[in-house]
């Protein structure tokens, strides 16, 4: 009798995902505790049994898929921010032209999909490049990860993943990232849950450079475009 009860619990699980309400601020943020040993720490087990298996695929047609950033904490977040922040100010711009600059491709912290331990920033580590890899135009056709795109765009999806900020002309919000995977199946419930907070009040006590800037205005329009105005297979 036992085991028919954990076994209809098991199923039930896996016909209901977690509701959205079971994410809490602090895991959907990023400000949680996690040891980082190598490039799959912190990432969701699902998320990491799923790479494997996609990663495997990708090496039988001579593409070594290699993690370059998957969770990223509050913390981190931040240093990357303050640290952006600075080279833009000492460049000469204003703070808002320096959170406008940073915002094409960096997120403010605390609005990371990476804080969720579901999204991979993923390169080809075969052609052997270690400097600047997270630029598109190595993904386009005649660069070292132009192969690997191919592969991802007819492959990745059978595994869970997707594009996140696609090439779009008419999306709005962060730039055009080829390397950037999102774990849909956990995704799309977490961005659920996400869309629930008060982002102003979240992140009201942050100490973040040009924090000034980020009004309850500011945030509307950054939800709208940064957060929301992404692949739209990824929106429930």
């Amino acid at each position: 009798m036992k085991n028919s009860i954990v076994l209809g619990v098991l199923i039930i699980t896996a016909l209901f995902p977690i509701r959205a309400q079971e994410y809490t601020p602090e895991v959907l943020t990023g400000k949680v505790q996690k040891t980082m040993q190598d490039e799959f720490s912190g990432l969701q087990p699902e998320v990491v049994e799923a790479f494997h298996k996609m990663a495997a695929a990708a090496a039988e047609e001579g593409i070594k898929l290699k993690i370059v950033s998957g969770f990223r904490s509050y913390e981190k977040q931040s240093e990357i921010w303050n640290n952006k922040y600075k080279e833009y100010r000492k460049d000469g711009l204003m703070p808002p032209e320096a959170v406008r600059k940073i915002i094409e491709y960096s997120t403010i912290p605390g609005t990371s999909r990476h804080h969720w331990g579901t999204d991979l920033d993923i390169i080809d580590e075969e052609p052997g490049i270690k400097e600047k890899v997270l630029d598109p135009q190595k993904f386009m056709e005649g660069g070292p990860f132009h192969k690997m795109k191919l592969w991802m765009d007819d492959h990745a999806a059978d595994y869970g993943f997707l594009l996140v900020y696609t090439d779009n002309s008419d999306r709005k919000g962060f730039h055009y990232e080829p390397w950037h995977y999102s774990y849909a199946p956990i995704s799309k419930n977490m961005l659920k849950a996400y869309r629930e907070l008060n982002l102003v009040k979240t992140l009201r006590t942050s100490r973040l450079l040009g924090g000034q800037i980020l009004t309850a205005s500011f945030m509307e329009q950054y939800t709208k475009e940064q957060i929301l105005d992404i692949n739209p297979d990824l929106i429930d």
